[in-house]
């Protein structure tokens, strides 16, 4: 299914924003919790990849900042500790049970055991000032039962990767054969999803009940009256290696074999979890700097480790050595009925 006016909107966004700190988190757990939504639950519904520091724990009290509490990330930036998660994807067999599909490293963290790609971008207009988010924020973007086109996401399908992990095709930006939902055709070089956040704050509130009604969607020149504070608009880019599961293994008729951990076929229900967690004011000093990738090669297609000489940057092989055992135990990879269905 082709773009909702929300994911055309976040895609123009994302096309008129020069500015894009953009790094590298490898993974730190995989396990069924969930602290944002599901405080306390240990299990949580249905499992959730999690990459950042190592504070992440089955609560994530809000009153302690978990930059304190780390102490380490597997994020590029060394002062960033914050946790971000997102939904887990699954192979359904035509026997009825499932694998989980292990994640393809993004380009700049080759060998690590998957991970993401974190984009903070900030306007073209350096008039505009940029806060940085503040130590107890957190937020969601999209939520886990939806089942109909007001994505908060973009799917693509590659056809293949080299050794350097360049993804085929990738156009820069947008394509128009970008998805709001999961692509129907089998895709050997793997299924990319790009999750966006609000970017508007109201200012006041570090959370909210349903961790949304504290932030809003930019969808003019200009945040909205009720959320009138520009925060830096983050979104997530994780790679699914969906090539391993050939089209032998597809169910008889044809039909899509993937599903979301929460149990959606669709896509739609695609969601992801923010904890903040800078330390200090590292990420303000980014942002007043307006970090840009983009500076620092004149390649669009080439993306550095960093970008942003404000912040410190930790080895890859640092990154890929934190990691943190599950608190909630559980095979990941036998075939099964991993999945709560929402």
């Amino acid at each position: 299914m082709l773009f909702s006016l929300l994911a055309l909107g976040l895609a123009a966004s994302y096309a008129r924003a020069s500015h894009t700190l953009r790094f590298a988190c490898s993974q730190l757990v995989t396990e069924r919790l969930d602290p944002l939504v599901n405080p306390g639950s240990n299990p949580s519904p249905h499992m959730h990849q999690i990459v950042g520091g190592n504070a992440f724990n089955v609560t994530m009290d809000p009153s302690q900042d978990i930059a304190e509490k780390a102490s380490c990330t597997t994020c590029t930036f060394s002062q960033d500790f914050s946790n971000y998660w997102t939904a887990v994807l699954y192979f359904r067999a035509r026997n009825g049970t499932f694998k989980r599909v292990p994640q393809l490293s993004n380009q700049n963290i080759e060998g690590a055991n998957g991970g993401m790609t974190i984009y903070y971008l900030s306007p073209d207009n350096k008039t505009t000032p940029v806060t940085a988010f503040k130590p107890g924020f957190r937020m969601l973007a999209g939520t886990a039962e939806q089942r109909t086109n007001n994505s908060v996401n973009l799917f693509r399908c590659y056809d293949g990767y080299d050794a350097k992990m360049n993804y085929r095709p990738n156009p820069m930006g947008v394509a128009t054969t970008d998805t709001t939902d999961l692509p129907q055709k089998y895709c050997a070089g793997g299924i990319r999803i790009n999750t966006f956040f609000p970017n508007c704050w109201d200012g006041v509130n570090l959370d909210s009940a349903n961790h949304q009604s504290h932030v809003a969607y930019q969808t003019g020149a200009d945040c909205p009256a009720t959320h009138p504070v520009q925060v830096p608009q983050i979104f997530i880019e994780t790679i699914w290696n969906t090539g391993i599961f050939d089209k032998s293994l597809w169910p008889e008729d044809g039909s899509q074999p993937f599903v979301l951990s929460q149990g959606d076929p669709t896509g739609f229900g695609h969601h992801a979890d923010y904890v903040f967690g800078w330390k200090g004011d590292a990420l303000q000093k980014a942002m007043d700097a307006r970090c840009d990738v983009y500076d620092a090669s004149p390649d669009p297609l080439v993306f550095p480790a960093s970008g942003c000489p404000q912040l410190t940057t930790q080895d890859y092989a640092v990154a890929n050595k934190c990691s943190q055992k599950q608190i909630a135990e559980e095979d990941l990879d036998d075939w099964g009925m991993p999945i709560t269905w929402t």
